[in-house]
């Protein structure tokens, strides 16, 4: 089977197809694939993964120059719908195709509707309708889910999040340098490139580790060193056990200086820049709407 869908996309991607077209060709596998139980499409799609190989070897661009700097969503939807001949026009088109049974067609029209106008109930009511249909219709769980999901979304707006990415124990069990990794991801690059850049020397008492992290031009590189360097604008020594409560946000950075579990040496700013210009990753976020 994956036999097939590599070999299969790789020869339409030698004749000229996009990722779109691919995935309208290659909707199914043979019968002597698509009849074993463990092929079927319960968890994922031919389309979905024939677009996966696609990317894997050829990248997001599909050789269209017109979709090589498109515009952003809600631009794109504003003028779409313009052109269409505005917001009503296109929903009564819409609720005809709907009748006809064209989810997909209704729920790409929707879409500029919502994007064009976060405030069009009857839009969002339309593309939720739409999405509920094709996510009965799919074989696929992780379809169907994205697509009620989508109809959740737009029903009810962003649920509120039952958890967190950076829970306690994920937080304790990153390595330090998965955590700086982790904090060079969080640093806002626009911003920390306006600060000044910064040498810092990171000190674990406990774990015995000496870190040297480097923050210039709104990237935040690491290495591990033996010893702490002598060329760096501060030194901060703290416990693994302290940075992490500072990450959970049990404990303020200022809180950790002020009662003596984090300790600096040179300039404080480097160190508080550095927190000043993360940013917190919210657990969810809207998907359908803009």
């Amino acid at each position: 089977m994956y036999q097939y869908i590599n070999d299969q996309t790789l020869r339409l991607i030698n004749l000229g197809y996009t990722p779109v077209e691919i995935s309208e060709q290659l909707n199914s596998l043979p019968p002597a694939l698509a009849k074993k139980w463990y092929n079927r499409g319960y968890y994922g799609t031919m389309s979905h993964n024939v677009r996966a190989v696609y990317q894997r070897y050829m990248g997001f661009y599909d050789g269209n120059p017109a979709n090589l700097n498109p515009l952003p969503p809600v631009e794109e939807a504003r003028r779409y719908i313009e052109m269409m001949g505005g917001e009503k026009a296109v929903i009564q088109q819409a609720k005809k195709a709907f009748d006809r049974g064209e989810y997909r067609w209704v729920a790409t029209l929707m879409k500029h509707v919502v994007f064009a106008n976060p405030n069009s109930n009857e839009g969002k009511a339309l593309l939720a309708d739409s999405l509920e249909q094709m996510g009965y219709q799919a074989e696929a769980g992780t379809w169907r889910n994205a697509m009620l999901m989508g109809a959740q979304e737009l029903r009810n707006g962003v649920p509120s999040p039952t958890s967190s990415t950076a829970s306690a124990d994920t937080i304790k069990a990153l390595t330090v340098d998965m955590f700086f990794d982790y904090l060079g991801i969080r640093l806002n690059g626009p911003k920390a490139a306006k600060a000044e850049d910064a040498r810092m020397n990171w000190v674990f008492t406990d774990t015995h580790e000496n870190h040297l992290v480097t923050v210039r031009a709104g990237a935040l590189t690491h290495r591990k060193v033996p010893e702490p360097v002598s060329d760096v604008d501060t030194t901060i020594t703290l416990s693994r056990e302290t940075l992490n409560n500072i990450t959970l946000g049990q404990k303020t950075f200022n809180t950790a200086i002020q009662d003596g579990s984090v300790k600096i040496q040179g300039k404080e700013s480097a160190v508080t820049n550095l927190f000043s210009n993360l940013d917190s990753f919210p657990v969810m976020f809207n998907i359908v709407t803009p």
